[in-house]
This record gives C-alpha cells, sequence and structure tokens, in this order.
C-alpha cells in the first residue's frame, strides 16, 4: 500500500503568512495526500486567505483554544500513515517531504525525521539524534514527519515547549528520530507580532541573572517553562 503523508497546519492570526506557507506544499516534489489547517479562533484576515485555498486543503475552524489543541483535533481529521505538524510560518524547500519520507524509509527504526532550519537570518543546523542530548536540550522543530502510530499528542497543558515534550514523552515509549542533515525549511520572523515566538541569542540564558536581582522576562518565561517540562519528565 502506498504510504500517505498529512500536513497539519494549526494556525492562529496568520493571515500574512498562511498562504506563503501552503503555496511551499503545493509545489513540494512529493505531494501531500492531504492538507488540514486548523483556525484556531483567528480574528485577522485568515479566512478571507483561506478562501482563496478552498477545495485545495480541508479546513476546520474552532474557538481558540491554543496550537496543542488545534494540532490534535488536525491529527484526529487526518488519515495519513506519515504526519508534519507544519507551523503556519513555515516555508518548506520544495523536496522537504520527498526528502523526510525517504529518511524514515531508509531508517525504518526511527519514529520521526528532523532536520535542520532557518529563523529569518539565524540558521538553527540541529543535531544527530542523541537520546541523551534531548534530554538536556531541544534541537527537534516541531515540523517533523512523524509516523501515525507512535505520535503521542501534544499535551494541551504545556503552553511552550510542545515539541520537547513530544519528543521526550516519545523518548520515554522508546521512539526515536533520525537527522537529515541539511536546512529543509525557513521560518518567517514575525517578530514585529506580539505574542509569536522569537530567537535570542543562547548567551542570554547563561547569564547569573539571580545574582543581578532581576531577570528579564523573556528569560523567566523561559525558565518556567523549562521547569514545567523538567518536572514532567524527570530531567
Amino acid at each position: 500500500m502506498p504510504v500517505k503523508i498529512s500536513v497539519i497546519i494549526p494556525s492562529y492570526q496568520h493571515a500574512k503568512t498562511i498562504a506563503e506557507c501552503l503555496n511551499s506544499i503545493f509545489v513540494q516534489t512529493r505531494k501531500p495526500d492531504e492538507i488540514i489547517v486548523v483556525n484556531d479562533g483567528s480574528t485577522d484576515d485568515t479566512v478571507r486567505v483561506l478562501a482563496s485555498f478552498v477545495g485545495r486543503v480541508t479546513i476546520v475552524t474552532q474557538a481558540n483554544q491554543g496550537g496543542n489543541a488545534a494540532r490534535n483535533n488536525g491529527f484526529t481529521r487526518s488519515t495519513g500513515d506519515l504526519v508534519i505538524f507544519c507551523d503556519a510560518d513555515v516555508v518548506m524547500a520544495s523536496d522537504m517531504l520527498a526528502t523526510m519520507e525517504k529518511a524514515l524509509a531508509d531508517h525504518p527504526e526511527a519514529s520521526y525525521a528532523y532536520g535542520g532550519f532557518r529563523f529569518g537570518w539565524k540558521s538553527f543546523p540541529s543535531f544527530a539524534f542523541d537520546a541523551g542530548l534531548l534530554r538536556r536540550m531541544n534541537f527537534v522543530h516541531t515540523t517533523s514527519l512523524i509516523r501515525r502510530e507512535h505520535f503521542p499528542g501534544f499535551d494541551p497543558a504545556i503552553r511552550r515547549f510542545q515539541d520537547w515534550d513530544v519528543w521526550l514523552t516519545m523518548l520515554g515509549d522508546g521512539y526515536l528520530g533520525t537527522f537529515v542533515r541539511r536546512e529543509l525549511f525557513h521560518v518567517i520572523d514575525r517578530s514585529d507580532r506580539p505574542g509569536i515566538s522569537q530567537w535570542r541569542p543562547s548567551f542570554l540564558y547563561r547569564i547569573p541573572w539571580h545574582r543581578l536581582g532581576w531577570k528579564p522576562p523573556s528569560v523567566r518565561r523561559y525558565d518556567e517553562a523549562r521547569h514545567i517540562i523538567a518536572a514532567k519528565h524527570g530531567l
């Protein structure tokens, strides 16, 4: 039986990027078998933008519940043997799906395939899969190709590091990843939009802020989120 690939796109206030994301999927050398966009209660022009794609994608609309609920909703409606949760600001390289599918075919022991990416001007090349390293840091982006039967679902209670939470849950179940050593996509920098994840240099998180009696809000939120993941997975 041919392998089916489902692309699931959670979208909240992504009217400015969703069209570019979808167009990069339409030109894939390996076409997906279905594309599901879950509009998570957007109040911008998302509905109008998506209207031009009716018939080419499945559009699901829900009240705003957060990205994890949107991803899980899309997953329950999908049928693919392989699923990829593509963020709505991701622009795929034209051979991304073909490359990731081949990586899983070449590594039947792996449960997901991932690669490097670019965020704005900054390159994130990632690392070869290493279970010990994964327990110390997250180096696998949410936009990875996953075997359906091994996917545990996103935890709606996790508001940050939700991808790391999934990989650690899978690791606890004995499921490993395989690395594609190249940039497979780029993320459109939306730093102009409040609430959107932004890249910050790693040294910012290594500064001993406690000695200064003050910590930047972004670092405080990072530390709090990391503590939640550490407590859940016994890191």
